[in-house]
């Protein structure tokens, strides 16, 4: 009978605790690491335009489709399959004279890109210098990636959890106690490409004039173009925040 007493009143004591202090969280530590593996491309995603201008529509449009099948023909005569190849972007502007009239165009502009990807990274400037010279006379982007962005990541992402564990360790090593379980974990994964972009993807008549130089400063053999690039390393990085347990 007084242990029953001894066990109720234990009971009641409990239930009269503030909820704050039943429900303190245990120590914890939050710690966060990062990771960077370097990767050599493999394959690189250009985007190209072709941009024809007229006062008559059908001049326009056959000036544009005649700039277009010789950039086809050039990636078809230089090996890219057909599956990598594909347009993107079709539009026909009327453009007017704000002086003059509202109704009555005084140029039409017809616009298309092609987006090609390349599987030899070192084939870049031999192709771009082509499509420069059938017709292309805008790049809108140029991307290199890796075709194994998965496995890298997974890679940085263990190099980070690891740099977070050890840096938990070694801070409450520091402090006299011991890390204990992990209780929350994410990761943020990014990088596998670089890119260059020109900006607006069609632009004024610098940036037109800026390619048309472009072309210039290209001409000569596919050799001596494949010699001034420097494919160098794109960056896989990941980041992850863990929270241990303190024991």
């Amino acid at each position: 009978m007084k242990n029953s007493i001894v066990l109720a009143l234990g009971l009641i004591a409990g239930a009269c605790l503030p909820a704050s202090a039943q429900n303190q969280p245990l120590p914890q530590i939050s710690v966060s690491g990062s990771a960077e593996v370097k990767v050599v491309p493999d394959e690189v995603q250009i985007s190209v335009g072709i941009e024809t201008r007229d006062e008559n529509l059908d001049e326009a449009r056959r000036q544009h489709d005649l700039h277009m099948a010789e950039a086809l023909a050039f990636l078809k005569k230089s090996g890219v399959p057909d599956k990598y190849v594909q347009t993107d972007f079709i539009s026909i502007e009327p453009q007017f004279d704000r002086l003059i009239s509202y109704v009555k165009p005084v140029t039409y502009v017809v616009r298309k890109s092609i987006e090609v990807k390349l599987t030899n990274v070192t084939s870049m400037e031999p192709v771009l210098t082509g499509l420069l010279n059938s017709g292309v006379n805008y790049i809108h982007n140029v991307n290199f990636r890796t075709t194994e962005l998965r496995r890298y990541r997974d890679e940085a992402r263990a190099m980070a959890i690891k740099a977070a564990k050890e840096k938990a360790v070694a801070m409450t090593g520091g402090l006299g106690v011991k890390c204990g379980k992990p209780c929350n974990i994410n990761a943020n994964e990014y990088g596998g490409w670089w890119n260059y972009s020109s900006g607006s993807n069609w632009g004024g008549r610098n940036q037109l004039n800026s390619y048309q130089n472009a072309v210039q400063n290209f001409n000569g053999s596919a050799e001596a173009a494949g010699e001034t690039l420097a494919v160098g390393q794109i960056s896989v990085s990941a980041t992850v925040n863990v929270s241990f347990l303190i024991e």
